[in-house]
């Protein structure tokens, strides 16, 4: 094991893997400190751009983005009260209080070293778990990792909110999403309408990047003006070291909470911090001072959230079931480098588990040491104005999609994805189960096709397969038992109430219209898989026959509610509208009159019309964009995308 560890360090300290690790913790502290959107959008961001490296620089550079994003995610939370991910809400409240009361230093300082440690146990359990778990993961054949992968989809459409329907139907529909293209197992393309385009299947970046980074951008760029009203005073960052040692027992605790949280696949940073802030209440005699500006509240939110997002890549690497959305992505960028989790990644690839230790514990130190140099210069960026950053970043998105096949149906994809995103999220429809059935569609097919073909049906009696199904069964028994319970100690009044009803921010309209799209997409795939071959059948009939059903019941219950409660409708995401319409014109323009003259009038109406910049600025601005653009096609060798009508050469 030590020789291993050796190794894996001198892989890891090549020059440009150490280029690639920095690079990755510079898009993921950036991606971080955006308010909503996170891990998922630096690892999209950065997924296209890995294929250019070797698999260990490729890799080095995501775990580098997904080490740092709640340790810099802490700037926005405290200075801005925006928490940069879900998992950094209890981080908002407790140290956003203490920066309206000039403690800024004193929340940001414990908050950094808090993650810092959290990431340090993450990749120290990761490093013990590697020896442990090998002999177990060995002994597993693939009945057992099939119903691993399932275990991690259902916990991943369980754990994401409390209307499990939703989580199922979007996991069934990650499911359709990974089936398009050639079946592993028989001659037959799947839903390639005819398009020579689909016959390889869906990229896992243009997913990643539809399903999240343009649906924030879009809600970022509507939401309008600055990110807060006014810069935020630091203070002194002595007293944060000093009360960091004071509280560092609670971090630790802290940091096996989330620690325990990773473990468990889909259950996410969210739930751990949550666990650990109601942790650090419960241990504290006077809790009056939570809510209020309480420091171990940020203390025990920050170590639990980073030693969670690490920890995340236990059950990834081991057995194939992502512990979340960016490791989902992760795991589909293992095995587009061949990297194979489970049996063959222990015996095989020893080397690399210890790389992503190293990685994961340098980045950890890194991450937080230039974020305590960074954040005086953040703070007075407080005021800048979304849309100058969405300029860029839709760029990077769009050269990011078109890398992988370099024509137009790139695009294409990304913008249908981004448009089916976008209502998902205004639907109230959760996504990180898509992504998750989107990249376990394939290796669970592979599973499923070689258990059935060597066990038969007597798979499901093995003893494997029974225990780890119940943790499927385990939590719905217990789940009907409450619900049972709640009918029975119902008051006439709560049985009147609509079982599950959505809040009011999910606009009636896009829901049900959201809603249609998912049976009519489940009903053709129906109808088109009944032509193909039974081996071909297999993995589709998985997420396409419940998937149909599912979304029958959300359908019917949504027009129950209308008709019962009548339409909500939300102002919010109908002003997005115009953005959405913004960039699909984009596309259509770029379709028609190539990028190199369709970019300068997207940067034109995103400065001038959504930023308000002056011209002269507008000027300046947008020509380094595009500057910066044409820079990264000629990087990655890429002709920009010509137009059907008319294309515009550059002279290089």
């Amino acid at each position: 094991m030590l020789e291993n560890i050796v190794s894996a360090l001198d892989i890891l300290f090549q020059p440009a893997r150490l280029l690639a690790l920095f690079a990755g913790m510079l898009a993921g502290m950036v991606f971080g400190m955006l308010p909503g959107l996170g891990g998922v959008a630096a690892v999209s961001i950065l997924l296209p751009f890995i294929y250019l490296m070797d698999g260990y620089a490729g890799l080095a550079m995501l775990l580098g983005a997904i080490s740092v994003i709640y340790t810099s995610d802490t700037i926005t939370s405290v200075l801005l009260g925006a928490p940069g991910s879900p998992a950094s809400a209890p981080t908002a409240i407790e140290g956003h209080a203490l920066a309206k009361q000039g403690k800024a230093a004193l929340a940001l300082g414990v908050g950094f070293l808090a993650s810092m440690v959290g990431g340090l146990f993450g990749a120290l359990i990761l490093s013990v778990a590697i020896p442990i778990a090998g002999p177990l993961v060995l002994a597993l054949g693939t009945p057992e990792l099939f119903m691993f992968a399932l275990v991690g989809l259902c916990f991943a459409a369980s754990m994401v909110g409390k209307d499990i329907t939703l989580g199922l139907a979007a996991a069934c529909f990650g499911i359709l999403l990974g089936v398009v293209g050639a079946a592993p197992a028989a001659a037959n393309y799947r839903f390639i309408f005819g398009q020579s385009y689909l016959m390889d299947g869906l990229s896992l970046p243009i997913v990643a990047l539809g399903l999240f980074a343009v649906a924030e951008l879009i809600s970022m760029v509507a939401s309008g003006g600055g990110i807060a009203g006014k810069p935020m005073a630091l203070g002194k960052w002595g007293e944060s070291f000093r009360e960091f040692w004071r509280n560092r027992w609670l971090v630790c605790r802290a940091s096996v909470i989330g620690i325990f949280g990773g473990f468990v696949p889909a259950v996410g940073a969210s739930a751990s911090t949550w666990i650990a802030y109601g942790h650090a209440m419960s241990s504290t005699k006077d809790k009056r001072r939570f809510g209020k500006g309480e420091i171990r509240g940020v203390a025990s939110a920050e170590g639990a959230n980073n030693a969670t997002v690490i920890s995340d890549l236990v059950p990834t690497m081991l057995f194939s079931v992502p512990g979340g959305p960016a490791a989902a992505i992760f795991l589909g960028a293992l095995f587009s480098f061949g990297f194979y989790p489970g049996p063959r990644m222990v015996s095989e690839s020893p080397d690399l588990m210890y790389m992503i230790v190293w990685s994961v514990a340098l980045a950890s130190v890194m991450g937080a040491a230039i974020c305590f140099a960074v954040t005086p210069y953040i703070a007075r960026l407080t005021r800048v104005n979304f849309a100058l950053i969405a300029a860029p970043l839709l760029l990077i998105m769009v050269a990011g999609a078109y890398q992988g096949t370099q024509t137009f149906g790139d695009i294409l994809a990304l913008l249908i994805l981004g448009v089916l995103g976008w209502l998902m999220k205004n639907a109230g429809i959760p996504r990180a189960p898509v992504l998750v059935g989107f990249v376990l569609a394939t290796p669970m097919e592979q599973y499923f096709w070689l258990t059935t073909q060597i066990h038969g049906f007597t798979w499901l009696t093995r003893p494997g397969v029974l225990i780890i199904a119940s943790l499927i069964a385990i939590p719905l028994v217990l789940n009907a038992v409450r619900w049972l319970r709640r009918r029975r100690t119902a008051t006439p009044q709560t049985e009147t109430a609509v079982p599950g009803e959505e809040p009011p921010s999910h606009d009636s309209s896009i829901v049900l219209l959201t809603a249609l799209l998912m049976v009519a997409a489940f009903g053709y795939a129906l109808v088109e898989m009944l032509g193909f071959r039974p081996n071909a059948r297999l993995m589709p009939s998985l997420g396409i026959v419940p998937g149909l059903m599912l979304s029958l019941y959300v359908l019917g219950r949504q027009l129950f509610r209308i008709h019962r409660l009548g339409r909500v409708a939300n102002l919010t995401s109908r002003r997005e509208l115009p953005i959405l319409g913004g960039i699909l014109s984009y596309g259509l323009a770029m379709w028609l009159i190539g990028f190199n003259l369709a970019t300068p009038l997207l940067l034109g109406w995103l400065l001038l019309g959504c930023a308000q910049m002056r011209w002269y600025a507008a000027l300046l601005y947008g020509l380094a964009v595009y500057a910066i653009a044409q820079g990264m096609f000629t990087l990655m060798r890429l002709t920009p995308p010509e137009g059907v009508w008319v294309n515009l050469p550059l002279p290089w």
